[in-house]
């Protein structure tokens, strides 16, 4: 009797606790996400959608001069995979709570290290991350809450909160290159470490951004790897970014260069540096490496056009128009040279 009354009790108490878990159902304001990729930086905002539904949205349904979650339901975050300025403000990598509190002139804007709360009725100012000012905008009526990455360029993007009559614009921008050189060196850890071309490849990066003793500690890696011309002509690029001779390296690429290396050496003279001259010694000595490439003597014939030695180039494009087998080349060199003969 006693173990009986036991399990009866033990029932009484776990039926009405198992009756308060709720099974799920669809939310009238729905979950959404949007993401965009900035550089190498992923940026996603997960939010949820209320709707206007004929209410009076500012100063009624979201009051005033209050700090609101900037959506419905659980708090809208935001998460940064590298580190990001947020109108200005360095905001570290991570995922953050973003909340709001609108006003009749500009809004704050609040990222806050609490990334898991409900609404923002347990919102802690002590817990900010970074609070900042924007000026709202007016809008086209807007049923649907909608977060949106707007005017993305190379290193920055606007966020941008949109609701009712009102836009709500937030400035991104990250440093493109620290983001680039620190993912770079971070895959540099794994497989590519183990070739010269990862490399190479890393320290191509950072001449590109600038930064020239990460540069040249990657580039004499690869080339104690394996000493080729690819290395060698980013060696080449930092060298001459800091204002070092490098003939003699030019020399040596030069030197061991194969057709492709050194019709794309020559290229890198004609429109990279503007030195016509070097690019058309650099085509000539590649007609003479390789007289039955009908390429070289195209590229050749490019450079004497761009110089305005008309005749030597038309002499070299009919050479690659006898050469060559392609088709759309025959018809480009076909056009290129009626516009030297003026035809």
């Amino acid at each position: 009797m006693k173990k009986l009354l036991t399990l009866v009790a033990i029932g009484a108490l776990s039926a009405p606790l198992a009756a308060q878990i709720p099974l799920t159902t669809p939310r009238v304001s729905q979950k959404a996400s949007v993401m965009q990729r900035v550089g190498l930086t992923d940026i996603t905002v997960e939010y949820h959608r209320p709707g206007v539904n004929g209410r009076d949205v500012w100063g009624g349904l979201v009051p005033l001069d209050q700090v609101w979650r900037a959506g419905a339901n659980e708090n809208t975050t935001v998460t940064f995979s590298t580190p990001v300025s947020v109108e200005g403000e360095l905001v570290p990598a991570g995922t953050y709570g973003l909340h709001m509190i609108p006003s009749e002139g500009d809004w704050t804007v609040i990222l806050s290290s609490v990334a898991s709360a409900w609404g923002s009725f347990s919102y802690d100012q002590s817990e900010d991350v970074a609070r900042v000012m924007v000026s709202p905008e007016e809008h086209a009526a807007t049923e649907r809450l909608t977060y949106s990455f707007d005017q993305p360029e190379a290193s920055s993007v606007e966020l941008a909160l949109t609701w009712a009559d009102k836009r709500i614009p937030i400035y991104l921008e990250v440093d493109l290159a620290d983001t680039l050189v620190a993912s770079a060196a971070d895959e540099l850890r794994g497989l590519p470490r183990f070739g010269w071309q990862g490399w190479n490849q890393g320290a191509g990066i950072a001449v590109q951004v600038g930064n020239l003793d990460q540069a040249t500690e990657w580039v004499d890696r690869s080339i104690s790897m394996n000493r080729n011309f690819s290395n060698l002509q980013t060696k080449i690029q930092i060298l001459q970014a800091q204002g070092e001779s490098a003939d003699d390296l030019i020399a040596e690429g030069i030197e061991i260069a194969n057709e492709n290396e050194l019709n794309a050496w020559g290229y890198t003279l004609f429109y990279g540096q503007s030195d016509i001259d070097g690019a058309i010694e650099v085509f000539t000595l590649n007609t003479e490496r390789h007289p039955d490439s009908w390429n070289v003597w195209d590229s050749l014939a490019e450079a004497l056009a761009a110089k305005g030695e008309t005749e030597a180039s038309i002499a070299n494009y009919t050479k690659a128009l006898e050469m060559t087998t392609l088709e759309p080349q025959k018809a480009r060199i076909r056009q290129t040279l009626e516009g030297l003969r003026g035809e």
